[in-house]
């Protein structure tokens, strides 16, 4: 058989290409778009991609980078501190500063033990819950605690979120914490705000007495604060230049001053110069910070290794926490006795008391220094809440998990058990959720929609917003008469 006739092969003549007309504008590079076109086009991407490209780019000015990370956090209501002296660093650190704001962002609703506090669209302030310690129907046990909800004098009892009459000298809250027995919030000019019980000096008045109305602390007048955080009986705050603050009951060395007195005033943490702080979480007894350059410090009552140093020590001076070397920590969140952070690759981490499962390892063990939450592998978890015994993880899909102790409904099962491992809330499904917060026996999530559910602990606290249903929520359950937009 003959083998078939070979094809030749047909070589194309190149396309003739017209000469441009004289008349035909050149065309225009993207760089020579206006700045403030370029600046908001950059502002939708992601820092670290704005940061890529300022990194390997000789066209791209840095500046446009730094404007549009700015852009970026002030359009999510985030506060970014001034840039560091370095100014060659300006892109890398402004980028991890974004994600510290991705991942710790300013709090519109906030759960304590027995009441919780709202920030509405036009930051006004909102609480609910009960200023009385103790069961309704034994008044010889009862304690009153002055000014919790932040209404003034008599009124011990709301059922439903209402707003403060405070107007907060006129200025919007951007962020809100509450602790035990006070609450800080903290206004869009960078003042701090604060109410409650004062008996340690945790409202920073220079006094022990109780505000029944949120009142200034005139201590922090001058310095634009970015962000606070309540313990139990103890406050910090962070300033623009990086610099840390504490106040409150220090006994257990919790506020960093290398003794355990009692601060009635703001008093910087001195072992933190020369550091920049970016983030910090105050917990039952013991307090956390992060640094510009991603490290964890702790100080405080070291019980149950919730340090994460190794040991049981307390610690009176902030301290770094070695287990971290070598990763870059976006958020922290202190709880009573345990802690949960997560690192810039996206992984969660926890240590501390682990009594009911709230570490989330799948036992009951303590841990002396971090471990990472193997169970929460595979996935983008973009911000954690540490409560009394139970923790919340959220993530960049707008599903929410918990663990821990779920005797009051706090972990949003549908059932009062305990979870020694993370658990999707179902409940959730149909909802993208931004923001969580985890109280002592109550759960608190606002939705993409401005929706605000809670979930736990109803009984005569009142707390969870939902008027004459005092019972449990095993369940998250929508507040029906309020939402942030309003």
């Amino acid at each position: 058989m003959s083998a078939p006739p070979r094809r030749r092969s047909r070589r194309l003549a190149p396309a003739a290409t017209a000469a441009p007309s004289p008349d035909t504008p050149p065309s225009a590079r993207l760089l020579d778009l206006p700045t403030e076109l370029l600046v908001r086009a950059l502002s939708r991407c992601d820092p670290a991609d704005i940061a890529r490209v300022a990194a390997v780019s000789l066209l791209f000015h840095a500046s446009l980078a730094v404007e549009a990370i700015r852009l970026w956090a002030q359009e999510r209501g985030f506060e970014l501190p001034a840039l560091p002296e370095d100014e060659s660093c300006a892109v890398r650190w402004l980028c991890f500063m974004a994600l510290l704001c991705e991942a710790n962002p300013p709090a519109s609703a906030a759960a304590g033990m027995q009441h919780s506090v709202f920030i509405d669209g036009e930051g006004r302030l909102s609480s609910c819950g009960s200023a009385q310690e103790g069961e309704e129907d034994d008044e010889d046990d009862a304690v009153d605690l002055p000014g919790l909800l932040g209404h003034g004098e008599g009124v011990l009892r709301l059922n439903t979120p209402t707003r403060l009459p405070s107007t907060l000298g006129g200025e919007r809250a951007v962020s809100v914490l509450v602790g035990d027995s006070h609450s800080l919030a903290l206004t869009a000019d960078g003042a701090v705000w604060s109410w409650g019980d004062g008996g340690y000096g945790q409202l920073g008045h220079g006094d022990q007495q109780e505000q029944q109305l949120p009142k200034k602390i005139e201590a922090l007048s001058g310095r634009r604060v970015v962000a606070v955080s309540a313990g139990y009986f103890h406050s910090l705050a962070t300033t623009a230049d990086g610099a840390v603050w504490s106040w409150g009951d220090g006994d257990d060395g919790q506020l960093g001053h290398g003794d355990e007195q009692h601060q009635l005033l703001p008093k910087e943490v001195e072992a933190f110069a020369g550091q920049r702080v970016a983030a910090v979480s105050a917990g039952g007894s013991h307090s956390l910070a992060i640094t510009a350059d991603g490290a964890v410090w702790s100080w405080g009552f070291g019980a149950f290794g919730k340090l994460g140093h190794g040991d049981l020590q307390d610690q009176l001076l902030p301290k770094t926490v070695e287990a971290f070397a070598g990763q870059r920590v976006i958020a922290v969140s202190a709880g009573c006795d345990h802690n949960l952070a997560i690192t810039a690759d996206s992984a969660v981490w926890s240590w501390g008391c682990g009594d009911c499962g709230q570490l989330g390892h799948g036992d009951r063990q303590d841990q002396l220094l971090p471990k990472k939450v193997e169970a929460l592998s595979g996935r983008r978890d973009v911000a954690v809440s540490a409560g009394s015994s139970h923790s919340l993880a959220l993530s960049a899909d707008g599903n929410v998990w918990s663990w821990g102790q779920g005797g009051q409904g706090q972990l949003g099962h549908g059932d009062p058990h305990e979870q020694q491992l993370p658990k999707k809330i179902e409940a959730f499904a149909a909802r993208r959720v931004v923001a969580v917060s985890a109280g002592t026996w109550l759960s608190l999530a606002l939705t993409a929609d401005e929706a605000v559910f809670s979930w736990g602990k109803g009984g005569e606290y009142g707390c969870l917003g939902h008027g004459e249903d005092l019972s449990n929520q095993l369940l998250p359950k929508k507040i029906e008469v309020w939402a942030p937009g309003r």
